[in-house]
C-alpha cells in the first residue's frame, strides 16, 4: 500500500509541473496589453489594493 501512495503522488506532481510549465508557455505567448492610462485618477497605490480610500485626508475603508 505505501507504493501506490507514493505512486500517485510522483504521478500529480508531474501533472501539477506539467500544467505550471504549460500556463507559462501561455503567459508568454499572449500579448502585452496595451490600456490607456487613468485620467484624473489617484497619484500614488492603488487604493482597492489595500482596502481603503483616502481623499482630502480622510480614509474610507470598503
Amino acid at each position: 500500500m505505501p507504493d501506490e501512495s507514493a505512486e500517485k503522488e510522483a504521478r500529480i506532481a508531474a501533472a501539477a509541473a506539467r500544467a505550471l510549465a504549460e500556463a507559462e508557455k501561455r503567459r508568454a505567448a499572449r500579448p502585452p496589453l496595451d490600456l490607456p492610462g487613468e485620467l484624473g485618477g489617484r497619484d500614488g497605490p492603488e487604493p482597492v489594493r489595500y482596502g481603503d480610500w483616502e481623499r482630502r485626508g480622510i480614509a474610507v475603508d470598503f
